[in-house]
């Protein structure tokens, strides 16, 4: 049978196969699929389906067909849609409130390390464009779900907002081809969402998950882990992004 690479994503190794995604599993991916049998049972369709192990020991998941960004640079205009950022608010708001009474069974091993608890949800925690998929003007939901875990919510709201807002750095969101209107878009993402804490304080969350995130990838950079190697641009964006949003005036943050 034929393998199809598939594109989109910062890293590799996701090919396709009649219609079945096969991927690189790691210790992580039973309670990855365990979370994905949570949110099929629930109805929630704006993620793959785990469909167990193929005989080289990866993971099978549904495919969700539309379109990726893949490799463009500007990123396709749907990114830059106002309709598109609403539905990421409300998809997260669903995803948010399906996991909040999420408990793995067996042993938890998630990517980042923590375990669930009262008042975490489990974030998909890389909801950005390069894992979205479109068909036409409705967000079909978002691949790799590998760093996916428990923490508030403003965790994971922090990092989707860093790259559909976007919060990155300017250059980066320049290059990237978004117009210069992160005040409402912030905004806009936030109600789409449905969120009642103080903005104020979410800005300082952002803060953190960038330069978290960028520490993270640093980390594995120095183990030699390809992956992360690979992803040093990315922390250098971050750790950018979190100076420049640090910086931005107090009244950013409150509700026009």
């Amino acid at each position: 049978m034929s393998e199809d690479e598939l594109p989109g994503g910062n890293t590799s190794g996701a090919v396709r196969i009649t219609g079945v995604v096969h991927k690189p599993a790691s210790p992580w991916t039973p309670a990855v699929h365990a979370l994905l049998r949570h949110l099929a049972r629930a109805g929630f369709e704006g993620a793959p389906q785990a469909l167990g192990f193929d005989e080289q020991g990866r993971e099978k998941l549904t495919y969700l067909p539309g379109d990726v960004i893949g490799g463009r640079v500007p990123w396709p205009g749907w990114v830059f849609a106002d309709s598109t950022l609403v539905q990421v608010g409300e998809w997260l708001r669903r995803l948010h409130d399906l996991t909040a009474d999420f408990r793995p069974p067996g042993a938890e091993i998630w990517f980042a390390g923590a375990s669930m608890r009262p008042g975490l949800v489990i974030g998909h925690q890389d909801a950005a464009p390069y894992n979205a998929v479109m068909d036409g003007d409705r967000l079909a939901g978002f691949f790799d779900w590998d760093t996916a875990g428990p923490s508030t919510r403003e965790v994971d709201l922090a990092f989707a907002a860093l790259s559909w807002v976007p919060l990155y750095a300017a250059g980066a969101s320049r290059q990237l081809g978004f117009p210069d209107d992160r005040f409402r878009r912030l905004h806009l993402f936030l109600d789409s969402y449905g969120y009642q804490g103080d903005r104020a304080a979410f800005g300082t969350v952002v803060v953190g998950r960038a330069r978290r995130q960028a520490a993270m990838i640093r980390d594995m950079a120095a183990t030699g882990d390809p992956a992360g190697t690979a992803l040093l641009p990315v922390a250098a964006n971050l750790e950018q992004s979190a100076t420049e949003t640090e910086a931005l005036p107090a009244d950013f943050w409150r509700l026009p």
